[in-house]
């Protein structure tokens, strides 16, 4: 009966070793987890306010762009009449008429307005510049006969 005892009480010392060690480990690993996790959400915190910030400066500044736009006519450099100008907005900023308030156009402008620094034509843009230089504009009249009721 003794070496029973014996068995039994090495058996139950053994498994308790066994679960002190499987829930230490499991405990140092959850530890370890939830550093992770909270070092995750802090940089992803610290992502979404670098994201923030970007998504409000680049929108201001695509706000003040359209101010500008429109604005132009009324700047100092602006070298026109401004109520020889006509905004558009797309694909390109404005179109001068000078001479329309004597009632003489004496030619059309195509004005892009751009602000900043490293401001560029869009390749859109571009090919309207393009198709212009190369005399690529025409004229057209669309007449619609009076519908009689």
């Amino acid at each position: 009966m003794e070496v029973i005892a014996l068995i039994a009480l090495i058996v139950t010392i053994a498994i308790l070793a066994i679960l002190l060690v499987y829930y230490s480990t499991k405990l140092r690993f959850e530890r370890r987890f939830r550093q992770w996790q909270e070092a995750q959400w802090q940089e992803w915190a610290e992502e979404r306010e670098r994201a923030v910030k970007e998504a409000l400066s680049q929108s201001r500044a695509v706000l003040g762009g359209k101010f500008t736009e429109q604005l132009a006519p009324y700047l100092p450099e602006f070298n026109y009449d401004p109520t020889e100008a006509r905004f558009i907005g797309s694909p390109i900023d404005l179109i001068i008429f000078p001479g329309l308030a004597k009632g003489e156009p004496e030619e059309i402008v195509i004005m892009e307005i751009k602000t900043g620094k490293t401001a560029q034509l869009t390749p859109q843009e571009r090919k309207i510049r393009e198709l212009i230089e190369n005399g690529m504009v025409r004229w057209e009249l669309l007449q619609r006969p009076q519908e009689e009721y």
